[in-house]
Formats: C-alpha cells, structure tokens, sequence
C-alpha cells in the first residue's frame, strides 16, 4: 500500500508537490524557507505555471480556513506575498486574481486576525507596481468590507481600534492601487468616495474624542506607534493630494453630507479641522472649487438653522484664510453675491421670526441672538474674502456692495420686513464695506473713490440714522488715511507742537490734487451738514474730527487748507448762534457741547499742515 501511495505521490504535478513541502507538519514552525526558495526559484523559471501555483496555494487555504488550521493560513499568505514580491511576469495577472480571492477569503472571515492578516497583505501588494495591465480587475468588495472594518464595533477596544486602523490601511492600498490606473475603475466616482470618505471622518471624529481623554500609562508608553488619528489624517491628505480638478467635486461632497448628517455644523471645530486637512492637501489652483462647494452648500441650508449656517460660514472664513492671494476663483463677485444673501436673509428671518414669513403653528421659531452671531460671522467672512483679493479687485467689490444697499437704488427690491428690515440691511452692508476697505492701500483717490462709489455713499451720510452716518464716516476714514496717521487723531487735543505726533506726510500728487478740485466742496458740504445732525453724538464729533485732521494731511495743498479754514469758521460761526439762540434745556445743547472737539484742533492743525506741506 505504501508503494501504491508513494507512486501516487510521485505521479501528482511538480507545483503542487512544490508547495506542499512549503508547509512543516506542525504550522509553529513557520514557513520552510529552503523549500520556499525552490518554489520561487520554479515559478521564475516557468512563469506559465504561477497561475497554477496561486489557484493550489487559494484551494489549501480555503480548506485550511474552514478547517480553523489559521497556521497553516499564515504560512500560505507569507509564500504568496513573497511570490507577489519575486515574481513580475506577464502571468502575473492570474496568479493575482488567485491572490485577491484568497485575501477576499480572510476579509470575509469573522476572526479578527484573519480579517488583520488578509489587509496586510492587500497592502503589500498594493505597494507592487505591475508591469502589466489589467482590464478586468475590480475592487468594488475590498472599498465596502474596508469601510465596513473602519467603523467596525469590536467589544474588545484595542482589538476594535486594530481593525479600524486595517481598514484605513486597506483603503490607503485600494486608493494607491487605483488612482492612477486608468484601466481600473475609476476611484473617484461618487459609489465609492461615498464609502471610503465618511469612513475615514468617521476614525478621525471617533479618535478626536478619544485623545480627548487622559491617556493610559500604556498609550504613554507607546507614543512612538503610529495612532489612529495620524493615520487617518495621513491617508485623507494623501487621497486628497491626488485629486485632481474633476474629481475635488466627489472629493468634498461626502465631508459636506457627513457633517449635515452627524450635525457637526453647530460644533464647528471639527468641521473647521476637516476643511483645514482638505485645504492644505489639494493643490493650490483647486482651492476656489472648495470654496464655490462651500457657498452652495451655505445656498442649499439657508433655511436651516443659524447655527448651521454660521457653522458653515466659519469654515469659509477659514478656507479663505488659507487660501493663497487671488485663488478665490473666476467668480469672486459670485461669493460676495452669497455672502451678501445670506445676509439679507439673515435679517428678514431675524426680524419675522420665522424661515417663510409665516406665524403658522408648527413653524420653525428663529432664535434673534443667533441670527446676530451668524450675521457677524458673516461680515468677518466678507473682510476675509477681500483681504485675499488684489486692489482693482477689492474696489470692484466695494461698488458692488455699495450697490446692494437698499435705498440707494430705486431698481433694488424693498426689503421683505417692511423699514426696520431696510434700516438693518443698510447698517450690516455698511458693516461689510467697513470689513472690506480695512487695511485697503489707496494709491490713486480718483480710482479709489470714484463719482460712482463717492456720491452714493455721501448721501448715506445724512440720513436720520446715526449708526448709519457713523459707519460712513469710518469707511471714508479707511479709504483717506494712506500713512496709518489715523490713530495719532483718536484723542481730540490741542498740541502747541503738532510734530510730536511723528504723522508721515506726504506732498500732494497731482491725482490727490485733480481728487480735492472735483470733490472737494462735496466732502465739504457733507461734513458741514453733518455737523448740523441733531442725533450726532461724541463719536460722531471725534470722527468728523478725525476726517477733517486726515484730509488736512493727507489731501490738503494751500487752496484746501483754507476751504478747510472757511469750513470750521463756518461751524463756528454755527455754534455761536446757537449759544445764543438755545436755552440751556434744550435738547439740541447737547450737540453744541461737542463741537469744541472740531473747532479749536483743526483750526490748530491746519495751520501746521501749512508749515509742513511747504518744508
């Protein structure tokens, strides 16, 4: 009998007998290395064969898993990798359909090391640049069960936390293996993006909360391994860096789903950290299609709560801060046209109390003080945007908000909550321009404030509402103070020696000239009219004040200087007749008492402009 089965033995084909002497007879003594060799050094030397030796090696390795003989199942994975290694042929392709089916075998598996086991050695293949296509090789299992184990739920948390740290490992493989493999499926496509994505936010939201905690002794003893967290964030950047300009819109959709779905909007931080990874990760030039997908999505909640809204605005103030000088994109007035809606709505909302302007049972009540914070966020945002813009573009946004404020143009649309809705918009507006023209460098007055830009917001300065004139008076501060002499003017005081201000002066240029001849008389008017308002308080004075100081600095050659002189001879006189008209109880006295705050320092500091303009 033993004849006939050692006859038999010798009759079965060499590849098989090859692999069975890989495997010792008992599996702790590891894969027999000598007989390793032979097998390898058999299948380079007959590459016709390697599908045959992958096609045994899977049927012993199926059988080995159902019989629970998981050494054997080691030793049979350690021989293909090392096959996979060794061997780059143009068989090659069979023998890894064979290899795939046997770590498909593992990952389908419940025994967490099998699962463990296979995407190990998923990885090291994936790390193997094949010199031969593939037309028919899908990944399709390997995207689902690797996302599956990313949010696998373990009882035990360092067995749970090993394969979730498999399954991002799995799909770093899946994505380096397919990437740039055009003949493969392609891996962008929104079937698997919506899978491998979340799974990744999901391990790095689920690590955020976990490194929140007072770590172990044991996690302290053992900083130098690589955590979760890193991990994740390692593989995100690295599938982001990829991206290139069509797939950015897969790319991002699935963060922006997630955050809606697990309401992480509200929270902020970790949105904010989301977007700061994807920012940082894409090439530069991509940065404005992150931000366009932003402001859709902030179009496509705006009826969501304020919260929400601000969330998402916060991210866009923080994506505008990184993004690089003028990457905002072709469409810069396309933000700011967002922007500016969502603050209009904003206000209706906040001043209606309700999303549709109806007080029906079972509407949604709106929250005044939120709807506040997300209007603030707003305009932070707006400042954000055109500190990123390049000066011709940041005055083509100030006309543009300009031209939104209602009540300037009677081809704007009235606002929906009737005059305090009008008065609100006007005063958030203003904000936004106040955001837009700080730290603006004025080189040129007529291209700076144009007859276009001047006029209409002159007219703003006299209307009945004084936060709307003083924030009128601050954007013309911001656009005429070109040395940063503003905050040398912020105490009103008479200095008998103007020079210990240290102001930096300039001599008028021809522009600053042409600028005075042609709007002069207009700022002029405007200031004197000003002067007159009855509800003008302190900071009104200090600012017009301010305006008079930096126009004598700034703009003023002789002829302005004494215009300037009339000016306040003319306030003067003003307040002279008043003194002697009002009773000390009238209401208007209040008004007289601030105008020493104009009177005696400009004309003191006119006369000094003089002396300096003429050294």
């Amino acid at each position: 009998v033993s004849g006939v089965c050692g006859c038999c033995g010798a009759l079965r084909p060499r590849y098989k007998r090859l692999v069975d002497n890989i495997f010792p007879e008992d599996p702790e003594d590891g894969l027999v290395k000598a007989n390793m060799e032979k097998l390898t050094f058999y299948a380079l030397s007959a590459p016709e064969k390697l599908d045959r030796i992958g096609a045994y090696l899977s049927e012993r390795l199926s059988r080995d898993v159902a019989r629970h003989r998981y050494g054997y199942v080691c030793i049979a994975m350690e021989a293909l990798d090392q096959l996979l290694m060794a061997c780059h042929c143009q068989s090659i392709n069979l023998f890894v359909e064979s290899f795939l089916k046997m770590v498909r075998k593992l990952l389908e598996s419940d025994k967490p090391n099998l699962q463990i086991l296979g995407t190990n050695s998923f990885v090291k293949f994936a790390n193997i640049e094949e010199d031969t296509p593939s037309y028919h090789r899908s990944y399709d299992f390997f995207v689902s069960r690797f996302s599956e184990m990313c949010h696998s739920s373990y009882e035990d948390p360092d067995i749970r936390t090993n394969i979730r740290m498999a399954g991002i490992r799995g799909l770093q493989g899946v994505v380096r293996k397919t990437v740039n493999d055009e003949l493969q499926a392609n891996i962008w496509d929104p079937q698997h993006m919506d899978k491998i994505v979340p799974s990744l936010l999901f391990n790095l939201q689920s690590g955020e909360r976990t490194e929140s905690r007072s770590p172990s002794p044991l996690q302290a003893s053992e900083k130098e391994k690589e955590s979760p967290v890193e991990l994740t964030e390692r593989c995100f950047r690295e599938l982001l860096g990829r991206a290139a300009y069509g797939n950015i819109k897969n790319a991002v959709n699935p963060v922006l789903t997630h955050l809606d779905n697990h309401c992480l909007w509200e929270g902020k931080t970790f949105a904010v950290r989301c977007f700061k990874i994807i920012m940082y990760s894409i090439q530069s030039q991509h940065s404005h299609l992150v931000i366009q997908q932003l402001l859709g999505h902030l179009d496509a909640n705006s009826k969501n709560s304020a919260t929400v809204r601000a969330g998402i605005v916060e991210v866009l103030l923080e994506a505008a801060a990184i993004a690089a000088s003028g990457s905002v994109g072709p469409t810069v007035l396309e933000v700011f046209n967002t922007l500016l809606r969502q603050l209009r709505l904003s206000v209706d909302y906040e001043l209606t109390g309700t999303y549709d302007g109806s007080t029906n049972i079972g509407t949604k009540i709106i929250k005044a003080h939120e709807e506040r914070q997300l209007q603030e966020a707003v305009i932070r945002t707006i400042g954000s945007f055109a500190n990123t813009l390049p000066t011709y573009q940041r005055s083509e946004v100030m006309l543009f908000i300009l031209g939104k404020i209602p009540g300037l143009h009677p081809t704007l649309p009235p606002s929906g909550s009737g005059p305090d809705g009008t008065r609100m918009i006007q005063v958030m507006l203003l904000k936004s321009l106040v955001q837009v023209t700080a730290g603006y460098e004025t080189t040129n007055m007529l291209t700076a404030m144009p007859s276009s830009f001047l006029e209409p917001l002159l007219s703003l300065s006299l209307t009945e509402d004084p936060e709307v004139r003083l924030l009128v008076l601050q954007i013309l501060l911001s656009l005429i103070d070109r040395h940063d002499n503003r905050p040398k003017f912020s105490n009103v005081s008479i200095i008998s020696d103007i020079s210990v201000l240290k102001l930096k002066v300039d001599k008028c240029s021809r522009q600053d000239n042409l600028f005075m001849k042609k709007h002069g008389q207009q700022l002029y008017r405007h200031i004197y009219l000003g002067c007159k308002e009855q509800s003008s308080g302190r900071e009104h004075y200090q600012t017009l004040f301010t305006l008079l100081a930096l126009l004598s600095v700034e703009l003023a050659n002789e002829e302005v200087v004494v215009d300037l002189i009339r000016l306040s001879l003319a306030l003067q006189s003003i307040l002279i007749l008043c003194l002697k008209i009002l009773s000390p109880d009238n209401n208007h006295i209040f008004n007289v008492k601030h105008w020493h705050l104009i009177l005696q320092p400009i004309f003191k500091l006119c006369a000094s402009s003089v002396c300096i303009k003429s050294n």
